[in-house]
């Protein structure tokens, strides 16, 4: 049995996918706001960041252009914290 309460305090559980991807990826914050600015979608680095630190929470369309500038599909953004919520 899966124990969700533990996450009670996370306002995302995507951030920390999110950062190691970013930095894979060689962009910095500014970088990575700015080539998220070009598809439209204006996440300023203060959000980023607290987004990378569950602090924030990120709506869908968010994690569909952060997808596009890391260029990596959805699955691997969400694939991670979806085997934790696994049902048996």
């Amino acid at each position: 049995m899966n124990n969700f309460s533990k996450y009670e305090d996370n306002l995302n559980l995507i951030g920390p996918i999110l950062k190691d991807k970013r930095i894979e990826k060689g962009l910095s914050l500014e970088k990575f706001s700015s080539k998220l600015l070009l598809l439209g979608v204006n996440i300023p680095v203060t959000s980023l960041y607290r987004i990378e630190n569950n602090q924030r929470t990120v709506r869908d369309y968010e994690i569909c252009a952060i997808s596009v500038v890391l260029g990596v599909d959805v699955n691997e953004l969400l694939g991670p914290i979806t085997k934790r919520f696994k049902v048996s």
